[in-house]
C-alpha cells in the first residue's frame, strides 16, 4: 500500500503542474481524469466485487442534475448539492441493489441499464424540475475566495480531487477487510458464505460508495458543461464507455481503470483529430487488440506477468 500511495502522491503532484506548463490544453486531460475517477468507482462494483453494471450514466447524471437544478431552481452552492447527489446516489443504489443483486449473470447487467433508462425518461417527463429534454442551463455560480468556478483550470483542478480521491480510496479498501470480502465475493460467493462473509451485503456496500463517487464526478461535469440534457447524461453509450474503461485497464486492480481511461479517451480523442470520420474505427480496432492480447486488461496481464516470474525464480531456487 505504501508504494501505491507513493505512486499516487508523485503522479497528482506532477498532474496540478501540468495547467502551468500547458494551460491551453486542458479539455482532454479533464475527461481522462473524470474518466480515471468514473471507470474507478465502478471498478468496485465491477471489479472488486464482480457485478457487471451498465447503468453507471445514471449516477454520474443525478450528480450533474443535482448541481444544475439545486443552482438554477433553488440557489444552492455546488457543494451542498454534491453532497447531497452522494447521500441521494448512495441510498438509490441500496435500494437499487436490494432489488437486483438476486439476478445472476446478465440479468443484472440489463436491469441496471433498464434502471439507469427509467431515470432519464424522469429526466425527460419531469420538466418543472429538470428542463424536460430540453436540459437546464447552470447560468450562475459563487464565486469562493472569488475563484471563477466555469474557468477551465478550476475544472482541472476539481477532476484532479475526484480522481486522486477515488484512487485513494480505493488503495485504502484494498488492504483492509473490506476489500478482502470483496475478492473473496468475486472469486466464489458460495466459499466466501462458509466463511462468514454476506455477500449481498458485502456487494450493496461496494455499490451504494460506487454510485456516490460516480455521481461525485458527474457533479463536477455538470459544472464543467454547465449543460444538462437528458439524453447525454443518462446515455447508455456513457455508461459503456466508463465499464470498458475499466475492462480494458484491468478489473479489480488499483491503478487498471487509470491505465484504461488514458489509452482509451487519450486514443479517443487522438484519433478524432488525426483520422477524423475514421476514428471510430480506429478505436474499435485498439479495443479489439487490447482485448485480444490483454485479455484480463492492461495491469491484469501486467500483474499475471509478475506473479509468474516470481513464482518461477522461486521455484529455481
Amino acid at each position: 500500500m505504501k508504494r501505491d500511495l507513493l505512486i499516487l502522491l508523485g503522479l497528482a503532484v506532477a498532474a496540478a503542474l501540468y495547467p502551468q506548463v500547458f494551460p491551453q490544453y486542458l479539455a482532454i486531460p479533464i475527461t481522462i481524469l473524470l474518466f480515471i475517477g468514473w471507470a474507478t468507482s465502478w471498478d468496485l462494483i465491477g471489479g472488486w466485487a464482480g457485478q457487471l453494471s451498465l447503468g453507471h450514466a445514471g449516477f454520474v447524471g443525478i450528480g450533474a442534475y443535482f448541481v444544475a437544478i439545486g443552482a438554477e431552481r433553488f440557489d444552492i452552492a455546488p457543494w451542498w448539492s454534491l453532497l447531497a447527489a452522494m447521500g441521494f446516489s448512495a441510498l438509490f443504489a441500496m435500494l437499487w441493489g436490494g432489488l437486483t443483486f438476486r439476478l445472476q449473470g446478465p440479468y443484472f447487467a440489463l436491469s441496471t441499464i433498464a434502471i439507469a433508462e427509467m431515470l432519464r425518461l424522469v429526466a425527460i417527463n419531469e420538466t418543472w424540475l429538470s428542463g424536460g429534454a430540453s436540459g437546464v442551463f447552470i447560468s450562475t455560480l459563487p464565486e469562493p475566495f472569488g475563484i471563477d468556478l466555469f474557468g477551465k483550470p478550476v475544472h482541472y483542478y476539481l477532476a484532479l480531487a475526484f480522481a486522486a480521491s477515488v484512487l485513494l480510496i480505493v488503495i485504502l479498501i484494498s488492504r483492509i477487510r473490506f476489500g478482502y470480502q470483496l475478492r473473496a465475493v468475486r472469486a466464489d460467493e458460495q466459499s466466501a458464505r462458509a466463511v462468514g462473509i454476506d455477500p449481498s451485503r458485502v456487494k450493496l456496500k461496494a455499490f451504494m460508495l460506487s454510485g456516490a463517487l460516480a455521481a461525485c464526478g458527474g457533479g463536477i461535469y455538470g459544472v464543467y458543461l454547465s449543460f444538462m440534457e437528458p439524453h447525454v447524461m443518462f446515455n447508455l453509450l456513457l455508461s459503456i464507455q466508463i465499464a470498458l474503461t475499466a475492462i480494458i485497464g484491468g478489473r479489480g486492480t488499483v491503478w487498471g481503470p487509470a491505465i484504461g481511461a488514458i489509452v482509451l479517451v487519450g486514443a479517443g480523442e487522438t484519433f478524432r483529430t488525426v483520422f477524423a470520420q475514421a476514428n471510430m474505427l480506429v478505436y474499435g480496432l485498439l479495443i479489439l487488440v487490447v482485448v485480444l492480447f490483454f485479455p484480463r486488461g492492461i495491469m491484469g496481464e501486467l500483474i499475471r506477468n509478475q506473479v509468474r516470474r516470481a513464482y518461477a525464480r522461486r521455484a529455481q531456487g
